[in-house]
């Protein structure tokens, strides 16, 4: 995992914990990008969605995180861009999973649903996680399948 660049972003109730995943992310080796917001002033989330997908999809990072509330809003936002596969994950097997078999390139976290232990599990599955196209290719298929014609 050294070396790894992970982008980072929140929303404003996402703040807090986006700050302590920030330095979970130096202790394990991997290298953080956190592209806001600092503060807990109110903010619109589709535009840190946007914004983190976008540095995903143009290979300015390896992967992203993002984390609002409950983590729903952020997916929603960030799946709007080409190239993204943001995945909802609430525990570490949906992680894995979500890499495994999705080619899922961002993790969305709810910061006022997953406490701090399950937070770093959750993190630690995905970023130990590798895309398997599957023995004939159906996974690879699949993740073709899901960008519009």
């Amino acid at each position: 995992m050294q070396g790894v660049r992970v982008s980072i972003a929140s929303d404003h109730a996402g703040v807090a914990v986006k700050a302590e995943l920030v330095e979970f992310l130096r202790s394990i080796g991997l290298q953080p990008i956190d592209l806001g917001p600092q503060s807990t002033e109110s903010v619109d989330y589709p535009g840190f969605a946007h914004t983190l997908a976008r540095h995903v999809v143009d290979q300015q990072s390896d992967w992203g995180i993002l984390i609002c509330g409950t983590g729903i809003g952020m997916s929603i936002a960030a799946n709007k861009v080409s190239g993204a596969r943001a995945a909802l994950c609430t525990e570490p097997f949906s992680a894995s999973m979500a890499r495994n078999h999705n080619d899922a390139n961002i993790l969305v976290l709810g910061a006022r649903v997953t406490g701090p232990e399950l937070l770093r599990a959750i993190i630690r599955s995905f970023a130990a996680a590798d895309f398997t196209p599957g023995d004939d290719g159906r996974h690879a298929r699949r993740v073709q399948r899901i960008e519009p014609a």
